[in-house]
């Protein structure tokens, strides 16, 4: 039912308000419909972002790739990791380069978002839908850690925006297994631009738990309004509600899997003001989210809640072409508690941070670039504590270098410091932070316009790792460190319309015994294609593929510790313009691979998803 009022008023909405014709492209349209600019990386200044490595995934990428959820979105990116509890809308987490699922962080708009609700602070991807998101940001490894706390195996930036392209979407395969989406941007006479996005889906697939004799299935709600507003040529005022919900049916254990269900909720206020001339860019934000999840077994009850506030302040300078400087201030306020029935486990507590940090860039000539980042973070249980990166870059005519040396910092989660449970387990607020060194080198070549190649070579050396004791009563720091280190690369080829990439990925994530870390293959590789044909019979038609080749890894199969074997995944795409609709045919795991991921939870074999989108 409210699946379809949801669409029902949307559809009012996109037939009865309009958007006049886009002339100018510039920050400052007040008279006009902008181009979208999405600005440089959050904590960055202009010069200093350069040193910078990002994948950027921008709207119509996410369209292309029929992405539903975030994880369908980034599972492809090479150093990436994923495992979700089950097909789509079960509980997901997220390895970047070897490091633990809690060491992502993730950001709405370059605000941290992370659950303090989860028992280690993590983020939960099984939960995050994209078709209400502008673009996806995905920084890995030493390029997400001078956002602060949390990043030291990167970060991932979710961006909303107004979306100037009034459009509706629906997609599916049949009647249990579809989707709706739908964009408005109205213009008022009064300056005001208010863009609306608003989702709906629905599956209902095979059982979350292998073997399992029951369908599970999920439904999601998203809700995103965006408003702009010029106050002059100088100033923008900018404002974001984000709104998600969604209820899954999940199994708990091969035994149990009738009437267990969960609802999780995340709501995002945003209001910001950017300050913008020709030397300089402000920006000051206040941002408050909260989750609310709610976890049914049997008559059981399971409830999680945790908010946050943020107020950030960032500035960029240019002092010169060839030197850039920034710096800005973060105060976040976290506080959560939850209480469990199904395994007697509870926290309640609060933490605060201060985050000081500043960052510059400075081009020693045509060729070289020095960018040297550094941030203190005050926190109410560990204390101060510094991180800090430095690149170099060097330049020749047909390659590129950079060089990277970095530091990272992971804070106690609130289950860390002030948690129990009947297993045991108490809260340790002597606990030390959890820190990372990282030495990087990036290198790229290009031995045509047609053709390049780069590739990553990294090591990461882990400190003071936070787990349970040994007698199982506390946390605390282990000793010695552990590493994770690999060699990211790719071949490039582009021709014609059409780009086609050779990607592999050797990993090697290991513990303090020298043992591969659970969930983290040591070796993947893929190819991934995109191109437009311009047929004699059929016209212009748009193509994608991406294959990917996932090595064994240890895992927990139930009873022990064991490798299971890999795995190769095929999505591929084709759409075409046609009388003013795009239609597209989306393809995932085309192989229909069986597998689990993690060991003992299925995954979703063969997807058909046809797509019909109308842009106005």
């Amino acid at each position: 039912m409210i699946k379809i009022k949801i669409i029902v008023i949307l559809i009012i909405l996109f037939n009865t308000l309009n958007v006049n014709a886009l002339e100018n492209c510039k920050w400052d349209n007040r008279n006009g419909i902008p181009c979208i600019t999405i600005t440089k990386t959050p904590n960055t200044s202009s010069i200093n972002d350069q040193s910078v490595s990002k994948k950027i995934f921008t709207k119509q990428n996410i369209l292309d790739s029929g992405a539903k959820s975030t994880i369908d979105l980034i599972k492809y990116v090479s150093g990436i990791d994923y495992y979700r509890n089950g097909p789509s809308g079960q509980t997901g987490a997220v390895f970047i380069r070897g490091a633990e699922s809690n060491h992502t962080l993730v950001l709405l708009n370059g605000i941290p978002i992370n659950d303090q609700s989860a028992t280690n602070g993590m983020h939960d991807f099984g939960q995050d839908f994209v078709q209400t998101i502008q673009q996806v940001e995905v920084f890995k490894g030493s390029n997400g850690v001078h956002f602060g706390p949390d990043a030291i195996g990167g970060a991932i930036n979710l961006i909303t925006d107004v979306d100037y392209q009034n459009s509706y979407n629906i997609d599916g395969f049949n009647l249990k297994n579809n989707s709706f989406d739908g964009n408005l941007t109205k213009i008022f006479e009064n300056g005001w631009h208010v863009n609306i996005k608003g989702a709906a889906n629905q599956s209902l697939t095979n059982s979350a738990i292998a073997k399992g004799g029951e369908s599970d299935g999920s439904k999601n709600y998203q809700l995103n309004l965006n408003a702009n507003k010029w106050l002059n040529e100088k100033l923008k005022l900018k404002s974001v509600l984000y709104v998600r919900d969604t209820k899954s049916d999940y199994d708990k254990s091969a035994t149990q899997e009738e009437s267990v269900t969960s609802d999780n909720k995340m709501h995002a206020i945003q209001t910001s003001i950017e300050n913008k001339n020709e030397f300089s860019f402000h920006t000051l934000n206040f941002h408050y989210h909260n989750y609310d999840r709610v976890y049914k077994e049997i008559g059981k009850l399971d409830t999680y809640q945790s908010e946050s506030i943020v107020a950030k302040f960032e500035s960029d300078r240019n002092i010169s072409d060839k030197f850039s400087l920034g710096f800005g201030t973060e105060y976040k306020y976290d506080w959560g508690d939850f209480s469990t029935t199904t395994f007697t486990s509870q926290t309640k507590g609060h933490v605060k941070n201060l985050g000081i940090y500043g960052n510059l860039g400075y081009g020693l000539n045509e060729n070289q670039l020095l960018s040297i980042h550094a941030r203190n973070d005050d926190h109410k249980q560990t204390g101060g504590n510094k991180t800090y990166k430095y690149s170099f870059i060097q330049k020749f005519s047909d390659a590129k270098f950079r060089l990277t040396h970095s530091t990272g910092l992971k804070n106690p989660s609130l289950y860390e410091l002030y948690g129990s449970s009947s297993f045991g387990h108490t809260g340790n607020t002597g606990i030390n932070p959890e820190k990372s060194e990282t030495n990087e080198l990036f290198g790229e070549y290009q031995f045509s316009e047609n053709l390049i190649f780069n590739s990553t070579a990294y090591r990461t050396r882990m400190k003071d790792r936070i787990k349970v004791n040994s007698s199982f009563t506390a946390y605390e720091n282990k000793i010695p460190d552990t590493t994770q280190e690999g060699l990211e690369s790719e071949l490039i080829y582009k021709f014609s319309n059409q780009k086609i990439s050779f990607l592999t990925d050797f990993s090697k994530s290991r513990t303090d015994s020298n043992g591969p870390n659970s969930r983290r293959p040591d070796l993947s590789y893929g190819i991934d294609y995109n191109g437009k044909l311009d047929t004699l019979n059929y016209g212009v038609l748009k193509l994608g593929l991406n294959y990917r080749y996932i090595g064994d890894h240890i895992d927990w199969t139930g009873s022990k510790n064991e490798f299971v074997k890999s795995v190769d995944l095929v999505n591929a795409f084709i759409s075409k313009d046609f009388l003013g609709f795009n239609i597209s045919l989306n393809f995932s795991n085309l192989l229909n691979e069986r597998y689990e991921k993690p060991a003992t939870y299925s995954q979703d074999g063969r997807r058909f998803r046809f797509n019909l989108r109308k842009i106005y």
